[in-house]
C-alpha cells in the first residue's frame, strides 16, 4: 500500500462519535470526496445536469480531474502514451484528494482499466462497460443488453475484455455516431439542440427493443448520455445503467452512513 495511505481510514462522524484520535494524510490536502473522475482536457460542447463531468448531477460531492493532453481521438483510438497521464491525474486526486474511488467520464477509458486499477489503493472502474459481468448476472438467461455508445467502431473486443467482459454475445451494440445533433459530442461543434439529442437517444433505443425482443437491459455507454436516461427508459420499460448508476453505487459502497430512525 502506498504511503499516501497511511493514516486513512473510513467513518462518518456525529456529534455522537466525533471524539477520538485522527492522523493526517502525508500530502492530502483537502478531503470528503467518496469519488474521483478523470476526464478529457479538451472538449466543446454543453456540459448539461446528468452529465458525469456536471456536478449538479450528484447528491454528493465528486471531485474531477482532466487528463493532461487528452482527447477524443486519443482516448477513442486507445492511444497507448497516454496511460501515464491518466494514471496520474487518478493517483493525483487519491493521494493528495482523498478520494475513495476512481472512476471517468468516458467509456473508452475502459482501455486502461488494469493499469490504472494496479496503480492505485482504491477500488477502479474506469467505464460504465465494467458494469456488463453484474447486468448479465441480474437478467434471464438469454436475455441481452442493448448498448448505446458514442462509437461503436471504439467498442472493440480488447475495450470489453480490460472491463471484465468474458461472454460478448448477448451485446447489441447501436452506435449514436450518425445522429445530426447528439454526435455533437465527439465532433465538437460547441452546441446542439438538446431536445433533438434526446429524441436520438430514445429513437436509437426504440430500436434495440424493436429489432431484438428478448432484451433484458439497456446500457448507455457515453458518458453523456445519462441526461436521457429517464426518457430512454419511459419508451423502452426496462432497467437502464449508466455512468451515474456505477458512480452512485461506488459511493454508496465508499461512504457508508449509520442508519437512524424509529424501529
Amino acid at each position: 500500500m502506498s504511503k499516501y495511505m497511511d493514516g486513512r481510514r473510513y467513518g462518518y462522524l456525529t456529534p455522537g462519535n466525533d471524539g477520538g484520535y485522527y492522523k493526517g494524510v502525508q500530502g492530502q490536502q483537502v478531503a470528503g470526496y467518496s469519488v474521483g473522475i478523470v476526464y478529457i482536457e479538451n472538449i466543446n460542447y454543453p456540459i448539461l445536469p446528468g452529465n458525469v463531468v456536471n456536478a449538479y448531477t450528484y447528491n454528493f460531492p465528486v471531485r474531477m480531474k482532466a487528463v493532461s493532453n487528452l482527447t477524443n481521438d486519443r482516448l477513442f483510438n486507445n492511444d497507448p502514451t497516454i496511460v501515464d497521464d491518466i494514471i496520474f491525474a487518478a493517483k493525483s486526486m487519491v493521494e493528495n484528494e482523498g478520494v475513495r474511488a476512481i472512476c471517468s467520464a468516458c467509456g473508452f477509458f475502459g482501455n486502461y482499466q488494469k493499469q490504472v486499477r494496479e496503480a492505485v489503493d482504491v477500488p477502479v472502474a474506469m467505464s460504465s462497460l465494467v458494469q456488463i459481468p453484474w447486468i448479465q448476472t441480474l437478467i434471464k438467461p438469454g436475455q441481452k443488453i442493448g448498448i448505446l455508445t458514442a462509437n461503436k467502431d471504439s467498442m472493440t473486443n480488447a475495450l470489453l475484455e480490460s472491463c471484465g467482459v468474458v461472454d460478448k454475445d448477448n451485446l447489441i451494440i447501436k452506435d449514436a455516431l450518425k445522429t445530426e445533433e447528439f454526435a455533437t459530442v465527439v465532433n465538437m461543434r460547441g452546441y446542439f439542440d438538446n431536445s433533438i439529442a434526446k429524441e436520438e437517444i430514445v429513437a436509437l433505443a426504440r430500436e434495440l427493443v424493436e429489432e431484438n425482443d428478448d432484451l433484458g437491459a439497456i446500457l448507455l455507454e457515453c458518458s453523456d448520455m445519462p441526461p436521457y436516461a429517464y426518457a430512454v427508459q419511459e419508451a423502452t420499460q426496462l432497467p437502464v445503467f449508466d455512468f451515474i448508476t456505477l458512480i452512485n453505487w461506488l459511493h454508496n459502497a465508499t461512504a457508508q452512513r449509520p442508519y437512524n430512525g424509529w424501529i
